[in-house]
């Protein structure tokens, strides 16, 4: 069974912030600022992740209008 890389990297930016997540919880309050950087990366892959479908979806939108108003 071939596995797809894009559903194995859609996991990634959740495993960051559980990371990020379980490292606050865990550590020191001297080594905790050290997992700020990996649960902010990863929120900002899984917002950037729905902007960027959302533009998509309004880009082809858009097109299906111009197309309807020429007929």
């Amino acid at each position: 069974m071939k596995i797809n890389k894009r559903f194995i990297l859609s996991f990634v930016a959740p495993f960051m912030i559980l990371i990020s997540a379980t490292g606050l919880i865990f550590r020191d309050n001297t080594r905790k600022i050290f997992y700020l950087p990996i649960g902010l990366m990863g929120v900002v892959i899984i917002l950037e992740r729905g902007i960027g479908r959302h533009l998509a979806r309004k880009n082809i939108l858009t097109k299906i209008k111009s197309y309807q108003k020429v007929e």
